[in-house]
């Protein structure tokens, strides 16, 4: 199994050791990047991507080993810590530059059948609300399955958080049932409705015609879908 560790900041704290942990236990080949070590580019709004292909954004080089290291992972781990009830600025800059890609673009049929697991930590709140914008970001990648992992701390550092057994056993239960599933997961209604509605869209698309053609390449536009 191969999975993409990506982590939202520099530091290892609580986020960081919980990410990690939780691809540790799903086991398997890790490639790891860290924010803003391996990334640190802000979009510039050129619509290269939208309208060249992404591989013609002026930040490519940074982006493209880390998008293409999603595509070909089985599952998606990443990591934020909570930042004014936010994921980390390093992090949003990243998934800035992965909007050619969202479902009302170019979405990848590959992505249509990972698993991802997101994780956050604050010392007191918010850390719910990050989770829930990373797996809304990977939904509208495609990525069909994405657990939450949310925890309170209570501490600044890793080595004075008191509930690390707890976080253990939840990580374990979600390891488990990745690995029982052998990390293939299935689009639900939920985004193969939202597909279905991208594809109407499509139709009709006089605007970009990279993302129509796209469509039409895949053969979603007729009987073709990104699942089976």
């Amino acid at each position: 199994m191969k999975i993409t560790l990506i982590h939202g900041q520099n530091h290892r704290g609580s986020t960081y050791h919980i990410a990690r942990m939780a691809a540790e236990k799903i086991g398997g080949d890790i490639d790891e990047y860290f924010l803003p070590r391996d990334f640190s580019a802000i979009c510039t709004g050129c619509f290269a991507c939208m309208n060249k292909g992404m591989e013609h954004c002026p930040h490519s080089a940074q982006a493209g080993p880390i998008f293409d290291s999603m595509l070909s992972a089985d599952v998606i781990v990443i990591g934020s810590p909570t930042y004014v009830l936010e994921m980390t600025g390093q992090l949003k800059c990243f998934f800035d530059h992965l909007f050619a890609a969202w479902l009302s673009h170019s979405p990848q049929e590959a992505m249509f059948t990972k698993t991802g697991v997101v994780v956050s930590t604050a010392a007191g709140a918010g850390m719910g609300g990050v989770t829930k914008s990373l797996a809304r970001q990977l939904f509208y990648l495609g990525v069909p399955k994405v657990y939450r992992v949310p925890e309170r701390v209570a501490a600044m550092r890793w080595d004075e958080v008191k509930n690390k057994e707890k976080i253990a056993a939840r990580l374990d239960k979600i390891a488990s049932k990745i690995k029982r599933k052998d990390a293939k997961a299935k689009p639900g209604f939920k985004l193969k409705f939202m597909f279905m509605m991208m594809r109407q869209m499509q139709k009709g698309n006089n605007w970009a015609p990279l993302d129509k053609k796209h469509w039409e390449d895949m053969g979603w536009l007729d009987k073709s879908r990104p699942w089976k």
